[in-house]
């Protein structure tokens, strides 16, 4: 049917106010479990936990928690060590940041992203149970009352018959989750929890579970930010600006008594809406159209646009009867009471309590890909020489804002003969590997590094090594090329702005599922995608914020004053919390089975749905790079990409890299081919390279014949062209002649070795010098030939001598217009001997390789996380052990003198009061405060300690002004030092008594 009267709008036309959960939500559905759920629970026997009770606070339960969670807190948010916190208190307070919490959220699973989003819209504190029933929903009907709204949800479009907004009543709007996904969430809500209580998200006992208030904050709706679960407001919320007449109206016609007062009538209310009978009872009278209207809110977003002055008469009943609320002039908002009873008590219209399976959608020999995946290496290597030996010529010029211009990059492309985005990726592939870098030249190019030369002489497996040990963990994007940055510059490859932090974690993280899946097999890209997403939902947000139509805006023409069109895909715009556009096509992707041969298929920057974010397209990145890396082979990960992602912890960083590497390169070596020393001539001028060719060999053949077309064998050409570029670069013809014999499996053909003696017979007859130059031949016809050749004109020649012409243009002008004649002249020296023309390989001083930005700080290792552990407790000890008060010297002098009379005892009363606060700041009370005691009253303290073995607080301040606290047990007190050993520290130092401001027996021995 029609909905009519409501518009969801993009956002409401103002925000309502903040106020504190119901105390009980009432969702319905199953009773509480008998069982504790592990790991869901607070934790007993912890340290510290003697005596303290039920935690008031987060770092009073951080102070119950065994060293091993912390150390787990601290691995799983490493930001809370930068720096390390003095004490548990200072780690609580930190771990409640906005920026923290955000940056944890983010890093939850789905499943405990959902559970996180459920608590910001449950009471506060809330209970196990109540949680579970918030994300499980009522219990189903039994399946001969079900009728047609059995499933997960209700995903029928409104204007089906029986779908939402159709024909039916509110209670078909939703239906309650099957039993087999009920137990499912049931079984995975202890892991969510566990997950939320290790990272600090969440605190308390299972019936006071706490989300830390900068969570809920962030994830609990509010008009300018949606939550994504959709719900709106609650009913205390909704209200907190309605008149208290308004309210008992709302009271009335809902059937109920009136109050006295609108706090307990809007609880009166909410109290209504939360009973499934009496709600149940009161739709059952809703008009028609007014299951409509809730249907499109019931999902979210929770507001929409209606006239409040003139609804039509399905609104005014539903904001007559409280089950819409007014939130605006032209703006209604289901209330959340409301929602999760047409939502069956749930939260979220799909949870997702389990990671999408990995199911391979192709099988492949382990060998095929093994085999697969070694050819790519092949090209790889092949594909970077070549780009290099071009650019240690004649590289490209650096851009003023840095990086490799446009003209560059597709000239670059057009000689690799791959598309562009490939050409950047090759061209960013070398520079992380630290082989090109610009020379730091006035004109500045780029150019091979020295380091290049000491790839060139590895093995080719530890040059592949090389390459991918550089590729997985650098965080330079090259699929990012061509694209625009945030102030619509063109991004250019080797440019500034290509970094990404996400790119080595997504990299890796796509590497790490294809290893869960058997040797040969291949899984889709769309259900990598799927599992990625579900690992690292996009955000924390749903679908874009609502937005308020302007109030007064006139109304579509030919409905009804105070109608308005419906929106389509309302109901389903807050369901994607984390939702995406589009899957993941495996068209999009070179490397999968129809490019898995090729890396110069579709570019991998090619086919990438609308609007995806940064995450899915790394993604998409790192399957096509893997592929023509040759990690993968035909869509599975090889044995050698295997050995490559193998991580050694009891190895630093560095070493653990190199000792995956050198794995790799041993598992990949039997599978390259070996180099050949010989070709196959053939009799139309080319020649056959059958493999990859040794490298002097392929040097000197690329000097002497142009390639013609690349693979598995490689073709070259003889041109005249070529062989005059090997005259020219010092080989004489019998040069030419011995290294194609030496080097044929075949006779040398005929025609190749006519071609090499005609050119070289012609090749130096003419010889061009500088004057601004001159033509010398000892032929003089050859040279009345050329001045009489028209092509000769620009050229501006005179003859000077019978065998010597002059020319005004320069010599290498000279050179190039007589070859263009097809001439073979030789430039000479001013002694008259032939140059030899060969280009200068040039190298830039030594460079380092680009350092990868990482995205926050890095996961602390054992050694640190012991550390910083032990640091945190004994600052912790030092700020919350009890200690004796101290009474100081100046209070005891005082009090001997208190009796005296006179003027002068209301000044020295003056002063005993002053005393008294230095006592108290030397107190048990003086919480973060220094104790101060006098020099003669530390060195007491002290002296006492070492000979009982006592601990003792202390405040020191250290060579730079820096005051701490501190608990020490001293062990040795002489020359005006003590000798302690320091909790905080761990370790025994000494101390200059002088530097310490006060020490305090503890009343009883913490630690």
């Amino acid at each position: 049917m029609e909905s009519r009267g409501l518009t969801c709008p993009k956002r409401p036309a103002r925000a309502t106010g903040r106020h504190e959960l119901p105390a009980d939500t009432g969702h319905g559905g199953s009773g509480p479990q008998d069982r504790v759920p592990p790991g869901g629970g607070p934790r007993d026997g912890g340290h510290g936990d003697r005596g303290r009770g039920v935690p008031r606070t987060l770092a009073d339960e951080l102070r119950t928690r065994p060293d091993d969670a912390l150390a787990a807190l601290l691995r799983a948010r490493p930001d809370l060590l930068s720096p390390v916190p003095n004490d548990l208190t200072q780690l609580a307070t930190r771990a409640g940041t906005r920026a923290s919490v955000v940056r944890a959220v983010e890093r939850l699973d789905r499943f405990a992203q959902q559970t996180a989003e459920a608590l910001a819209v449950a009471p506060d504190p809330c209970s196990y149970e109540t949680l579970r029933d918030l994300l499980t929903g009522d219990e189903g009907p039994e399946p001969e009352e079900a009728g047609v709204s059995g499933g997960s949800g209700d995903s029928r479009s409104p204007e089906e018959p029986g779908g939402p907004g159709g024909a039916g009543t509110p209670a078909s709007i939703g239906a309650p989750l099957p039993a087999e996904e009920r137990a499912a969430i049931v079984a995975e809500l202890p892991r969510a929890v566990a997950t939320l209580r290790e990272q600090a998200l969440i605190w308390g006992g299972d019936d006071r579970f706490r989300l830390v208030r900068t969570a809920r904050e962030l994830l609990a709706p509010s008009p300018t930010s949606p939550s994504p679960t959709g719900l709106g407001p609650t009913v205390q919320e909704a209200t907190s600006g309605m008149s208290p007449g308004r309210l008992q109206e709302l009271l009335a016609a809902a059937g109920q008594s009136p109050t006295h007062d609108p706090v307990t009538a809007a609880a009166a209310l909410a109290e209504l809406f939360r009973d499934r009978a009496r709600m149940a009872a009161l739709l059952d009278g809703a008009p028609a159209g007014a299951a409509g209207v809730l249907a499109k809110l019931t999902w979210g977003p929770p507001y929409g646009e209606a006239s409040v002055a003139s609804p039509t008469p399905p609104i005014g009943w539903l904001l007559d009867h409280g089950l819409l609320l007014p939130s605006g002039p032209r703006n209604v908002v289901l209330p959340r009471e409301v929602a999760l009873h047409l939502r069956h008590g749930r939260a979220h219209r799909t949870p997702e309590p389990f990671a999408p399976s990995l199911s391979p959608t192709t099988e492949h020999d382990p060998q095929v890909v093994d085999n697969t995946a070694a050819g790519q290496t092949f090209t790889a290597l092949a594909t970077v020489e070549e780009l290099l030996g071009q650019w240690e010529t004649a590289g490209p010029p650096v851009l003023r804002a840095g990086g490799l211009s446009v003209r560059d990059l597709k000239r670059t492309a057009v000689a690799l003969d791959v598309s562009e985005p490939v050409a950047a990726f090759w061209i960013e592939l070398a520079y992380a590997a630290g082989l090109v870098a610009s020379d730091g030249e006035t004109d500045e190019r780029y150019a091979p590094t020295p380091a290049y030369d000491d790839w060139l002489r590895l093995p080719a497996e530890e040059r592949w090594a090389r390459l991918a040990a550089a590729w997985l963990p650098a965080t330079r994007t090259s699929g990012l090329v061509g694209g625009r940055d945030s102030r619509g510059r063109t991004l250019a490859a080797l440019g500034p702005e290509l970094d990404r932090s996400p790119a080595p974690e997504v990299r890796r993280r796509v590497l790490e599922l294809l290893a869960t899946l058997p040797h040969g097999a291949a899984a889709a890209p769309d259900v990598l995608l799927a599992r990625l997403r579900w690992e690292r939902p996009t955000g924390h947000r749903g679908a874009p914020a609502p937005t308020a139509a302007a109030p007064g805006a006139a109304t579509p023409s030919g409905s009804a004053p105070g109608a308005a069109s419906s929106t389509p895909g309302a109901a389903s715009s807050a369901a994607g919390a984390t939702s995406f556009a589009a899957t993941w096509s495996s068209a999009a992707v070179p490397g999968t089975a129809s490019t898995a041969a090729s890396p110069t298929g579709a570019p991998p920057t090619g086919g990438f749905p609308t609007g995806e974010d940064l995450r899915s397209r790394l993604a998409r990145w790192a399957v096509a790079e893997a592929e023509m890396i040759g990690v993968t082979g035909r869509g599975a990960l090889s044995a050698h990409g295997r050995a490559l992602l193998e991580r050694h912890p009891d190895e630093p960083t560095a070493a653990e890299s190199d000792l995956a590497s050198a794995q790799a390169a041993r598992l990949l070596a039997p599978l390259l081919p070996e180099p050949l020393d010989h070709v196959l001539l053939q009799a139309d001028l080319t020649a056959v390279a059958p493999g990859p060719l040794e490298r002097p060999l392929a040097e000197t053949l690329g000097i002497l014949a142009d390639v013609e077309s690349k693979g598995g064998a490689t073709v070259y050409r003889f041109t005249p062209e070529s062989v005059r570029r090997a005259l020219d670069a010092g080989r004489t013809a019998d040069d030419v002649h011995t290294f194609l014999a030496a080097h044929s499996r075949t006779p040398v053909p005929q025609p190749l070795a006519y071609l090499v003696d005609d050119v070289a017979r012609k090749h130096g007859r003419l010889r061009i010098g500088a004057a601004s130059a001159y033509l010398r031949c000892d032929d003089d016809a050859l040279l009345a030939e050329i001045l009489a050749d028209r092509r000769s004109a620009g050229l501006r020649l005179r003859r000077l001598a019978p065998t010597v012409l002059a020319a005004q243009a320069p010599p290498d002008t000279l050179l190039e217009g007589l070859r263009a004649m097809g001439y073979a002249p030789a430039a000479e020296s001013a002694e008259g001997d032939v140059l030899v023309s060969r280009a200068e390989a040039q190298r830039t001083p030594p460079r380092r390789p680009p350092v990868p930005v990482p995205e926050g700080p890095p996961v602390p290792d054992a050694t640190l996380l012991g550390a910083a552990v032990r640091a945190i407790r004994a600052g912790d000890l030092a700020a919350t052990a009890p200690h004796k008060p101290v009474v100081a010297a100046e209070a005891r002098s005082e009090t001997a003198t208190g009796s005296r009379a006179g003027a002068g005892a209301g000044s020295r009363s003056g002063s005993g009061s002053r005393s008294g606060a230095g006592v108290g700041s030397g107190s048990a009370a003086g919480g973060d405060r220094l104790p101060r005691t006098t020099s003669a009253d530390t060195l007491a303290t002290m002296q006492a300690a070492a000979l009982t073995g006592s601990n003792v607080w202390i405040g020191y301040v250290n060579a730079n002004g820096a005051a701490t606290q501190r608990v020490i047990a001293p062990v040795r007190v002489e020359g005006g030092f003590v000798t302690a050993y320091d909790h905080t520290a761990d370790e025994v130092r000494t101390y200059p008594l002088h530097r310490i401001t006060g020490a305090a027996e503890l009343a009883e021995d913490a630690t």
